[in-house]
């Protein structure tokens, strides 16, 4: 393997524990192997290490476990309650033969909920680079920025409107899913290495743009979306609409509006669930969600789909709304039916609207959670239409010098590791402008290990459900109680159990086999090949193998490791000993600096 070196340790926490040499790689077709093989990390926008914080949790390492998470995750413990998932929807446990996913958000929360509560954060600090940056937003994207930024030694200032920092997890986001005292611990944690907070400050009113690139050396725009989207029907000026993300900041700010007995909420993303879910927990006695398209082609996870029936919100599918019914105040919504076609490029399903079939569905009041936008600021640089900055996706770079933007202004509407993801990236490039060095960079980590100890039989343990809040009743006793309760100690050792710790890499030495079969026999799936040809890419990397039946033909013995589920049984078999185990990590490590 080529750019391969030996390194000082980096910033991962190493678990099955081993005492052999390290080695580093830069080589492409490294990634490329853990792009493959290591779903979760490669589906993960920050690429948090999953089996290796599955593993410190199974070894009951509840403070690396969090550790390891919160290197490229800066928020853990919000995380671990309203992540999107994206891991679950690539782990290989939940492949169809192999049964559901591993609850890796779940164990997530388990690392926070278990951790000291007094644990020293490990930060791996520069030296000052006498930089200043303005960081505009509070929200996740900038709060990563900031953390990042003043961490490489750069004087960082956030600039936030709202009254406390947070944005849409603060405000956005209601405290039945996301306490607030744990937001506030995990913010407060990543501002206590030196970035200066200053809220209740409007950039663009309170303050130009200009004047920040004035005092400033750089200024990161990350203000997120709050502009909401009109349904542009007849009747959205009714008495009764409210917009959904201003009705989940209304309930935060402890000044939720009245809404009636019952409610319609248009949308079909967590914000809608979560404004069906606060009705009920107001004064509605029915709530419905109506949505374009199917139930299955919703984006929020099946939990909450499953934790909003619960609690008696209605789905009502294949419905678009045609106007709002009403004189002075909202009476119903006109819907007509429509029928599922194929899904768009951009993974929506096209809908059309079946003639005819108009009915209307009476409602006291409307929420509107179809999305939000970008508000525009005042600023130079070149817009979009709607006159909001635009940034580079790969550089964060607006077309003024040292102006960047990241997160949810720059994209639209994401999700909370996205734009944690994202505010991490522009601080990296902002960092590698100002001072034209890199300080981190990614890496493919190797360490020869031992055999998985993982116990077959532990793949045929069930998926653990989240425990929640029982009997449902007790859930509307106020706004404030969290829903779902977390996992126990035992709980939370079982689901990690199940992880099949992909980073593990088994392989046959060829010049050693003697193609007795013994592995091949003995393998619950199959992931064990006899191979006329490996196919490579331009990188080396292999993307494909021949297989072949005829021993003529046979040319090696080879572990599929994207189909592997890491048991063991061919190395406890194996005559001759050829079949080795290493762990294969994608970490991201210091190029300079100093560990504090």
């Amino acid at each position: 393997m080529k750019n391969k070196d030996r390194y000082p340790p980096d910033n991962s926490i190493s678990s099955n524990k081993t005492t052999n040499n390290v080695v580093y790689s830069t080589d492409p077709a490294d990634f490329f192997y853990v792009g493959v093989n290591i779903p979760c990390q490669n589906a993960c926008p920050a690429y948090t290490n999953v089996p290796g914080y599955i593993r410190c949790l199974y070894e009951r390492s509840y403070d690396r476990s969090y550790q390891l998470n919160r290197i490229v995750n800066l928020l853990p413990g919000v995380l671990g309650r309203i992540c999107s998932r994206p891991c679950e929807n690539k782990c290989r446990h939940g492949e169809p033969e192999l049964g559901k996913p591993v609850g890796i958000c779940h164990i997530k929360r388990s690392a926070a909920d278990g951790k000291n509560p007094y644990q020293s954060y490990t930060e791996y600090l520069f030296p000052p680079q006498g930089k200043t940056v303005c960081v505009v937003g509070a929200g996740p994207a900038g709060l990563a920025a900031a953390h990042d930024l003043s961490s490489i030694g750069f004087a960082v200032t956030i600039m936030e409107a709202l009254d406390e920092p947070g944005g849409m997890l603060r405000y956005g986001i209601p405290e039945f899913r996301l306490p607030r005292e744990i937001l506030k611990s995990e913010i407060s944690s990543a501002l206590r290495i030196g970035v200066t907070l200053k809220t209740g400050i409007k950039v663009g009113t309170d303050v130009s743009v200009q004047n920040l690139l004035d005092d400033y050396d750089a200024v990161l725009i990350a203000t997120g979306c709050y502009v909401p989207r009109p349904l542009a029907i007849p009747g959205e000026d009714l008495a009764g609409i409210h917009s959904g993300l201003k009705f989940v900041m209304q309930v935060a700010s402890g000044s939720p509006p009245r809404l009636g007995r019952s409610v319609v909420v248009i949308g079909a993303g967590f914000t809608a669930f979560d404004c069906a879910r606060l009705a009920l927990r107001l004064e509605a006695e029915e709530s419905a969600i109506c949505i374009r398209a199917t139930e299955q082609d919703l984006r929020v996870t099946k939990d909450e789909i499953l934790e909003a029936k619960r609690e008696g919100v209605k789905v009502k599918a294949l419905l678009l709304p045609q106007r709002i019914i009403g004189n002075e105040k909202v009476e119903g919504v006109e819907f007509v039916r429509t029928r599922p076609e194929e899904v768009l490029p951009n993974g929506r399903r096209r809908v059309v609207p079946i003639k005819g079939s108009e009915f209307v569905l009476p409602c006291d009041s409307v929420i509107v959670a179809i999305g939000q936008g970008s508000e525009p600021i005042a600023s130079p640089g070149e817009k979009d239409e709607r006159g909001v900055l635009i940034g580079d996706r790969i550089t964060y770079r607006s077309s003024v010098p040292n102006l960047y933007v990241t997160g949810d202004f720059m994209t639209g509407p994401t999700t909370v590791i996205e734009c944690i993801a994202g505010g991490r990236r522009a601080a990296e490039k902002i960092a590698e402008d100002l001072t034209g060095k890199k300080f981190r960079e990614w890496a493919v980590r190797l360490e020869e290990a031992t055999t998985t100890d993982r116990e077959r039989s532990w793949d045929f343990i069930p998926r653990r459900e989240m425990p929640t809040i029982t009997p449902i009743e007790d859930r509307f006793n106020s706004i404030e109680t969290e829903v779902e309760l977390g996992f126990d100690c035992e709980e939370g050792i079982k689901e990690s159990q199940r992880c099949y710790l992909c980073y593990l890499h088994y392989e046959i030495d060829i010049t050693s086999c003697i193609y007795c079969r013994y592995c091949i026999d003995v393998a619950p799936r199959d992931c064990i090949k006899m191979v006329n040809e490996v196919i490579t890419n331009e990188a080396g990397a292999i993307t494909g193998l021949v297989e072949t039946s005829n021993w003529r033909e046979v040319n090696a013995v080879v572990i599929d490791n994207s189909r592997c589920i890491r048991c063991g049984e061919c190395i406890k078999v194996c005559p001759v000993d050829c079949i080795s185990v290493s762990k294969v990590e994608l970490v991201e490590r210091t190029l300079q600096g100093r560990r504090n």
